[in-house]
């Protein structure tokens, strides 16, 4: 170390009567980065991270769009900010996006034979660029112990989500509900990509009434529907795992189903699904 930099360190930091304590100098250098402009964000901004958290936007979200509109602050500041906020036995760690192990069937679980199937491999090249309007994926969330169903939807390119909640997981009220969310959009739907279970039987009766084609995924192979298990994963923070669906609203899936469409998205550039997918469908 050089002779100026010893004694840059000690003309900053020493204290009365020219001594230098190690201690001291410590404090005097934490203050000083406490104080320091990048490490301070205005109440403005901070509103806007806790309003970001209270939609269950993750901090990666929240540092994207924040950098738009001027309320530039990085996600890993957000996470610190949230850990500040437990240890002072805050609740905003509670916004925040938990690990969840994803359900499988256990390797001995019955085959399902579904008629007529048409596997991922006859799927147009064009659907895994994701860059085509009106290719969706479909799957189902399961209540506790049987108590009914969610049927859920995602369009590909724009991102939009759909959901709606079903009485069983039965082929005929899955394929109605299907029908039933996809009718207003019936023009946009090119493609349906669908996993193996049992709920997908009537897919021809799908096909016929929307005039698209169902395309079935490998078994076990969640990633090739990648796009509606990440959907279905950030339900959770609103539909907890294990919850009796008998005890959850239609208000409550609609105010998922809404929080999700204006959840901003990085791979949409902070854009929010519900808006790019009015914006694709005017435009188509």
């Amino acid at each position: 170390m050089s002779h100026s930099t010893i004694s840059l360190e000690v003309r900053r930091n020493r204290i009365r009567n020219n001594h230098y304590l190690p201690e001291a100098a410590q404090a005097k250098a934490v203050k000083r980065r406490c104080q320091a402009a990048k490490y301070s964000v205005s109440a403005l901004t901070i509103n806007f991270v806790e309003f970001g958290l209270s939609q269950k936007w993750s901090p990666e979200q929240i540092a994207g769009v924040g950098k738009i509109i001027g309320h530039i602050v990085s996600h890993e500041w957000i996470y610190g900010f949230v850990q500040r906020d437990k240890l002072r036995g805050g609740k905003l760690y509670k916004q925040l996006r938990h690990g969840h192990r994803k359900y499988r069937k256990g390797s001995y679980a019955k085959r399902v034979i579904i008629p007529n199937r048409v596997g991922i491999e006859c799927r147009p090249a064009i659907v895994d660029k994701k860059k085509r309007f009106g290719d969706w994926e479909a799957d189902t969330v399961l209540g506790k112990n049987g108590t009914g169903a969610i049927v859920s939807l995602v369009e590909r390119k724009s991102k939009l989500y759909l959901i709606r909640k079903v009485p069983a997981k039965s082929a005929e009220d899955v394929s109605r509900a299907m029908i039933a969310m996809l009718w207003r959009y019936r023009c946009h739907v090119r493609t349906i990509t669908a996993d193996n279970g049992s709920e997908f039987c009537d897919h021809e009766m799908v096909a016929e009434k929307l005039k698209t084609d169902i395309y079935f995924a490998n078994p076990y192979s969640s990633w090739e529907r990648g796009l509606n298990e990440n959907f279905n994963g950030l339900l959770r923070q609103y539909i907890q795992k294990g919850t009796d669906l008998w005890t959850v609203t239609d208000k409550q899936i609609a105010d998922a189903q809404r929080a999700l469409n204006l959840r901003p998205r990085k791979c949409l550039g902070y854009k929010q699904p519900a808006v790019v997918f009015d914006k694709l469908r005017g435009a188509a």
